[in-house]
């Protein structure tokens, strides 16, 4: 493309700079042949005709019958027998044209004008072409030389150029393969230049810190389940080598027990990785009901008649408070929630739902109990975390309760924090009203 753009630029100014020395000769010439008019109007016409810029002039009057005439006056070296041109065709002869001046002694091609005088006389003016032709041949020549060097000087420079620009890209993908299952923790090269190339690679970096942190995060979990899956099952394995090796001193029904009850453990430890897993897998993607919170939390609360504590259940002024959420998911965050209370809590737990400025519905479960260090207000939002006086087997689950409400309350479009109850925890979850704030609007602080 460049090459063709130059070839018809080429041609183009050739032409364009052919036509405007043609021209300028052509008036020049013309230019001449009016002066001598001028003179002989003024009868001031000198002989020999004056002569300027080596043009040679005739001055031709023609006889009224036509086809023939006579040479009155001319230039020093123009013929006075023979006009330049044939007096037949001087009266049509308007246009200028070439001519070859050699058969009346002129050098060379040149450029010949026909001025009327009046009165059957004419004024032709001839100017040699020779230094303009020349000057066309050598623009050729500099064009046709030199059009092909400035197409290789750009290609070059068009090589070099986008080379430059496409360095850093194949950088990248030299990065890229470098990363393998064996060195996934490396990051691409980061260009110094602040251009496009440069936030790209930003860009991946990021993208490969957060995969990296999400298989970090993986890897923990699965390293954290094989962990708590161990207990269990070495406790199941120990129980029963000791019932079959000693079978006369086993307390069967006691025995039976135990198992049941790490097998009631691990069931529910694969409940609650099932439930993170599904979680994973539909993140964003949460089945909307409309649903009342404060039904929700009655009915649960009712299950609980027989807890160690009391647990009552409350709704705020007005009734109902609809939301729009999956059912089971939200049940679960409720019985996880109220679990965890009644095993700390000292004498009661209550249950609350309302409505809060904004559009918010609040659900609130409070205990009595010892609470959580503020420190530790986050940090038991994460999978596997158990602090440490709830680190025995009876003092709870796995540690994914909580985590597992996180996930499913954010997946709602809500948060949920821990705050001091004075005694005791409060854990509040805020999800949005059902038509009053659009789903996934932004959290509160």
């Amino acid at each position: 493309m460049l090459a063709v753009t130059l070839g018809v630029g080429g041609v183009i100014f050739i032409a364009t700079l052919s036509r405007l020395l043609l021209n300028s000769i052509d008036d020049a010439t013309r230019q001449r042949a009016e002066y001598v008019v001028t003179l002989l109007e003024s009868g001031q016409l000198p002989d020999p005709l004056p002569v300027t810029g080596g043009s040679t002039l005739q001055l031709v009057e023609l006889a009224p019958t036509g086809g023939n005439g006579r040479i009155v006056s001319a230039s020093p070296l123009g013929d006075r027998l023979v006009p330049l041109v044939p007096y037949a065709r001087i009266p049509s002869a308007t246009e200028p044209r070439f001519l070859d001046g050699r058969p009346y002694g002129l050098p060379g091609p040149m450029r010949v004008v026909v001025v009327s005088a009046g009165e059957g006389r004419y004024v032709i003016a001839a100017t040699p072409f020779a230094e303009t032709r020349f000057s066309i041949d050598t623009t050729v020549k500099a064009a046709f030389f030199g059009l092909p060097l400035l197409l290789l000087l750009l290609a070059a420079m068009t090589w070099l150029i986008v080379g430059s620009a496409l360095r850093p890209i194949s950088a990248l993908r030299r990065g890229a393969t470098a990363i393998t299952a064996r060195q996934r923790y490396r990051r691409l090269p980061v260009p110094e230049s602040r251009d496009e190339v440069h936030s790209l690679a930003v860009t991946l970096n990021d993208m490969l810190a957060r995969l990296e942190d999400a298989d970090a995060r993986q890897r923990a979990l699965v390293s954290d389940a094989a962990h708590e899956l161990r207990s269990p099952l070495a406790s199941i394995r120990t129980q029963l080598e000791v019932a079959l090796d000693y079978p006369d001193r086993t307390d069967w029904p006691d025995t039976a027990r135990g198992v049941l009850e790490d097998t009631l453990r691990l069931s529910r430890l694969a409940e609650d990785l099932l439930a993170l897993a599904r979680l994973d897998e539909r993140r964003g993607a949460v089945r909307q009901e409309r649903l009342d919170l404060a039904a929700l939390a009655l009915g649960v609360a009712e299950r609980y008649g027989e807890a160690p504590v009391a647990v009552t259940a409350s709704a705020g002024e007005g009734g109902g408070v609809p939301v729009m959420g999956e059912p089971g998911d939200l049940t679960r965050v409720l019985v996880n929630l109220i679990d965890n209370a009644v095993r700390h809590a000292e004498s009661a737990v209550s249950v609350s739902v309302g409505d809060e400025r904004g559009g918010w519905a609040v659900l609130t479960v409070t205990d009595d109990g010892p609470g959580i260090p503020e420190a530790d207000r986050e940090r038991v939002f994460a999978r596997f975390t158990r602090l440490d006086t709830a680190r025995s087997r009876d003092a709870g689950g796995a540690g994914l309760g909580l985590a597992i409400v996180r996930e499913t309350v954010r997946a709602h479009g809500g948060d949920v924090h821990l705050e001091d109850a004075g005694p005791g925890l409060r854990a509040v979850v805020r999800l949005p009203r059902a038509g009053d704030v659009t789903f996934g609007a932004a959290i509160p602080s």
